[in-house]
């Protein structure tokens, strides 16, 4: 069971639902977005509905839920929601660009990836301070240095930082330097990181894991959600299939399948589906095309020295085109490119 409180609802009012709920042998957790407030409630759903609850102060509906992932469900949401990372939408309206580094390196490598994703387009800063890798003996990232640096970079470009944490014990030390939480592939179902990101305040972008189901990445998103945030940007970043030719299979049918499940964002990675530099731009126009909310892509001034992933981070006449892409093709499907409220400087 799922309750909406209105636009008016006050904190006192959840607090009388949550010991309400309480006494009655449930419990409730609290899921804040940007424009709402729900309360999933967990338990004897007959001994509930004995509690009136349509009735109390600041309830908007009450509503059964069918699906398991309630709180990012459609049923309960129908219109799909927007999230705004550091002024920056992610959502129906808008198709939004997220490109830098895939790992931190240096402060020039990164200041300069950031300024060659911004030229694009981008009004998002990706890059990786933590680096999970197959490999114990690859590029592991440069940790809290490599956060600092992005913060730096962010006052200098005006972009707001999104960036992966790997561990739940690191969960407040990235979110005291980033705008947005990224959940990787690998940690998809890694329940108590995803609680502990949920728990935070901090917009979060949750990738699909490698071989998770769509019902598992939204019951993977619902973790999240029941811990208070409803602030989640899903991300198809291809999975592990029979085939070897691309790095991952993109799954473009996954957006608009979600889309209609879901009222989360869902965007889509070009970069890491695909695995190499001429596959990035045919995949970004067929993600704007099938409905995506965005894309995240790999930027570096000098692929072939990256530590990570160099083999696929677009580069000079490749961002040009890009560019041309996000001008060009948000408009056919009555979107415009994502722009970031906050001057830029």
């Amino acid at each position: 069971m799922v309750i909406v409180m209105a636009a008016e609802g006050t904190q006192q009012d959840v607090d009388a639902i949550v010991e309400l709920v309480a006494k009655a042998g449930g419990d409730a957790f609290v899921s804040r977005g940007v424009s709402r407030t729900i309360i999933g409630l967990v338990g004897d759903v007959e001994q509930f509905g004995s509690l009136n609850l349509k009735s109390m102060p600041g309830v908007a509906e009450v509503m059964r839920v069918s699906t398991p992932y309630k709180l990012v469900s459609r049923e309960n949401h129908p219109e799909r929601s927007t999230v705004r990372v550091g002024g920056v939408p992610i959502g129906p309206e808008t198709v939004t660009l997220i490109a830098g580094p895939c790992a931190v390196e240096t402060h020039d490598q990164t200041l300069a990836a950031a300024r060659m994703a911004q030229a694009a387009g981008a009004t998002l800063l990706r890059g990786g301070a933590y680096k999970p890798r197959t490999s114990p003996y690859a590029f592991q990232g440069l940790g809290e240095a490599g956060l600092r640096i992005l913060a730096d970079v962010r006052e200098e470009t005006g972009l707001p930082v999104v960036t992966e944490v790997v561990d739940a014990h690191d969960v407040e030390l990235v979110a005291s330097y980033a705008d947005m939480l990224q959940v990787g592939t690998r940690n998809a179902q890694n329940f108590g990181l995803l609680q502990a990101v949920g728990s935070v305040g901090r917009p979060v972008m949750l990738k699909r894991g490698m071989s998770a189901t769509i019902e598992e990445w939204l019951m993977a998103a619902e973790y999240i959600a029941q811990r208070g945030n409803l602030d989640i940007v899903l991300c198809e970043r291809g999975i592990r299939t029979f085939e070897t030719a691309t790095r991952n299979t993109l799954d473009v049918s996954a957006v608009p399948v979600v889309q209609r499940l879901s009222h989360l964002p869902v965007i889509i990675d070009p970069s890491h589906s695909g695995g190499r530099r001429d596959l990035v731009l045919p995949l970004t126009r067929s993600a704007i095309a099938v409905g995506a909310d965005g894309v995240i892509i790999d930027v570096h001034p000098r692929p072939e020295q990256a530590l990570c992933d160099g083999p696929q981070a677009l580069v000079d006449g490749d961002l040009d085109e890009l560019a041309v892409i996000m001008r060009d093709f948000p408009p056919l499907l009555g979107r415009t490119a994502a722009t970031t409220l906050t001057p830029v400087a």
